[in-house]
């Protein structure tokens, strides 16, 4: 993996392919949202926050199920379905609110959405940090979308629309929208979606796009870095890039876990790690994992000298959403008997998601992180020593890292480390 002067966290991008089904003759007019104030929308965004902290960890706790590691941007699937939601309606609304942690009335959910994303932006300094998020919406060219959906998309979260033909030109539409997805992310998720995904009942492709760009604010002296074991769950130990320093960070040892808080430079962001102290408490962990427990776990941090290791690690993960979504309670978005997205077309039963796919990527090295991710929802017609006088903390066997905000808390990505291949 090369290295630059800069760590790129990044990316994501998230994808909504809308396609039509079965047409009725009960149309439903899109209310339009109602004003809010601005000390309302503050307090929203709070609300938000914690909202989609909370969901972060259901959604781990449901893709924890399988074996090996895992890491996707929670961030940017929320985003994906907040703007999904915009149409939602009736019970399809309801259980989208209920599996996403969805709290807010609509009419504050969309601007506190615009509200942290102009937040995490503002966290940018020259040099330092990157971070931009981008939307865009691509609805089949003769589609009757609502204004009012496409006026709420385009106020709330910053979308660009560009009509396309799926009807005649879906491959031409596809290397479209493929081409947006690589430019913002610097070329990080190629051919998101791939042939065939496309044909002429698809009706609206969301996509969400996040990248981050920063560096350590205490790098990691790559002269420090040396040969090291890995204990994965059950394997023999896997020798690894172990990364190491001794300096201060926010710390925090709580018996049976301990907390290590790594900060981008000049910003909000940091990475948390929560590692368990046997090697084999990955499980009790994850059992343990809540948005209250994370957020007490957090107040326990100080700032103190600690010896620091952490290995130099890449890992892939893929998952398809749908199944965890239904699990969490979503379960008439996907059906085409049920789902009810009137508020995009005025047309309860046109429009249902028909898949939900997420792809993420991670890079951590001695300068910081580099980090990509995609999700599509397709909506069918249907060496170093331990010094004594400080505490050590040793990531030699599985853990769970986060990506955060640090102002708002936030979690933009999270994942979990549990297995290593020798280099």
């Amino acid at each position: 993996m090369h290295t630059s002067s800069r760590i790129s966290l990044l990316l994501l991008a998230t994808l909504t392919l809308f396609t039509a089904c079965k047409e009725t003759d009960n149309p439903q007019d899109s209310p339009e949202a109602l004003p809010a104030t601005e000390a309302e929308v503050s307090a929203a965004a709070t609300t938000l926050a914690q909202d989609n902290a909370a969901f972060a960890l259901d959604l781990y706790r449901q893709l924890a199920t399988a074996d090996g590691n895992i890491f996707f941007s929670p961030w940017s699937i929320s985003t994906a379905f907040g703007m999904a939601y915009g149409g939602a309606r009736e019970q399809t609304a309801d259980q989208m609110a209920e599996a996403m942690r969805f709290s807010l009335e609509p009419k504050l959910l969309h601007p506190a959405f615009e509200r942290l994303d102009s937040s995490l932006e503002e966290t940018q300094t020259e040099g330092n940090v990157r971070l931009n998020i981008a939307n865009s919406l691509w609805p089949q060219k003769d589609y009757p979308f609502l204004d009012s959906y496409l006026s709420l998309i385009e106020r709330n979260y910053g979308t660009e629309i560009t009509s396309v033909d799926y009807k005649t030109a879906g491959d031409a539409a596809r290397l479209l929208i493929n081409g947006w997805v690589e430019e913002k992310t610097e070329d990080k998720i190629q051919d998101l979606i791939p042939a065939g995904v496309l044909n002429e009942m698809t009706r609206m492709v969301l996509v969400n796009a996040i990248y981050f760009l920063g560096s350590w604010e205490k790098s990691f002296d790559p002269k420090r870095t040396y040969d090291s074991s890995f204990y994965s769950s059950g394997d023999k130990p896997a020798t690894v890039a172990m990364m190491s320093q001794t300096e201060v960070f926010g710390y925090a040892d709580l018996g049976s876990l301990q907390l290590l808080q790594l900060p981008y430079k000049e910003s909000n962001l940091s990475m948390l790690i929560l590692l368990p102290s046997e090697r084999d408490g990955l499980a009790e962990l994850e059992s343990n994992l809540t948005s209250t427990n994370l957020a007490t776990w957090r107040q326990q941090l100080t700032e103190r000298k600690v010896a620091a290791y952490l290995p130099r690690f890449e890992l892939t993960s893929q998952f398809e959403l749908s199944n965890s979504l239904r699990r969490m309670g979503m379960i008439d978005a996907f059906d085409p008997g049920s789902a009810d997205f009137s508020g995009m077309d005025g047309h309860p039963g046109w429009l249902f998601i028909g898949a939900a796919i997420h792809k993420a990527f991670v890079d951590v090295n001695e300068l910081g992180t580099e980090a990509a991710a995609a999700t599509a929802l397709v909506m069918v017609a249907t060496s170093a020593t331990s010094v004594p006088d400080w505490p050590t903390f040793r990531a030699d066997h599985p853990f769970i890292f986060l990506i955060q905000d640090d102002a708002t808390g936030s979690i933009l990505f999270i994942g979990r480390l549990e297995e290593m291949e020798g280099v």
